[in-house]
């Protein structure tokens, strides 16, 4: 992991290199902690096959490097494989992050092209703790099998363990490692979605970067410094182009307020941002950091 330390001026318009696409609030899951309350009733919200195509392009335009399809279960999204080529041909790199209770055999065949990459959260090594986070049964089983099915395939794949407790997370680092997985981090339950328990969303467990060299791009169009962080829209790709939003004033008053929010940094005047190499770190739910919350 790469991680730079940089003075920036939260209201200096940088264009990100990282671009979260919130696909769908649908999931076969409907996980205790979830943070943006997806579950089998979800949709798939207002942006249509050519609104998400032309995101995309718009996102190489500004560009943006990498991009991460997420949700509710992007998979399930009708338009993700298109979505995700299109992407590839623009020349970014594509992370899909899933649950892994399933995958049909395009999504095996997608993730095996070069640019591709796959994360997962795991619970536990435990099924029974496992499977009380993500409320279905046999989620445990079925994300175990298709981790083990992507490792060998050869699909670029990393793994954060979230926990709400601390409970077992030794363990369950030992079995992923068993398994072949290099990529592990840790991550506790943010309070948002259902992870707020009724808790009104404030900036306090943001990780302070937000909207710096990231933003988000949700299922009603809505753009967000990230993909905790939806109440500070700063704009909706359905009335304003994704470059005017990335770089316009609402974006970088939701920076400034995130980052004072977060406080100054202790040996100087200036806000300290933590950046982490966005094509591989930077994720809900994936590998900690130095970067606040800490685990």
């Amino acid at each position: 992991m790469t991680i730079a330390l940089t003075q920036i001026d939260p209201r200096t318009p940088v264009p990100p290199r990282m671009l979260w696409l919130d696909l769908t609030r649908a999931c076969q899951l409907e996980c205790a902690h979830c943070y943006n309350a997806s579950g089998p009733e979800g949709g798939h919200g207002t942006m249509t096959r050519d609104d998400w195509l032309r995101t995309v392009d718009q996102a190489a335009d500004t560009g943006v490097r990498h991009v991460q399809l997420i949700g509710g279960e992007p998979t399930l999204h009708p338009d993700a494989l298109e979505i995700a080529a299109r992407a590839l041909a623009a020349g970014m790199n594509v992370e899909v992050y899933s649950n892994l209770v399933h995958l049909s055999p395009s999504w095996w065949d997608m993730l095996k092209r070069p640019g591709m990459s796959l994360a997962t959260s795991y619970y536990s090594a435990d099924p029974a703790r496992h499977n009380a986070m993500t409320g279905r049964p046999a989620s445990h089983r079925h994300t175990r099998r298709n981790l083990v099915k992507a490792l060998g395939k050869g699909v670029p794949t990393r793994v954060g363990i979230v926990t709400a407790d601390g409970v077992g997370v030794e363990e369950t680092r030992a079995e992923l490692e068993a398994l072949g997985v290099t990529r592990i981090g840790v991550d506790h339950v943010r309070p948002y979605g259902r992870g707020a328990q009724d808790r009104e969303p404030d900036c306090s467990g943001l990780c302070g970067a937000c909207g710096d060299n990231r933003a988000s791009v949700a299922p009603d169009g809505s753009v967000s410094p990230c993909v905790f962080s939806t109440w500070m829209s700063a704009g909706n790709v359905h009335q304003t182009g994704l470059a005017d939003i990335l770089t316009g004033p609402d974006m970088s008053n939701a920076r400034t307020a995130i980052q004072e929010a977060k406080g100054p940094d202790d040996d100087d005047d200036e806000h300290t941002i933590i950046t982490c190499e966005p094509d591989h770190w930077c994720s809900p739910g994936g590998p900690g950091s130095v970067c606040d919350p800490r685990n």
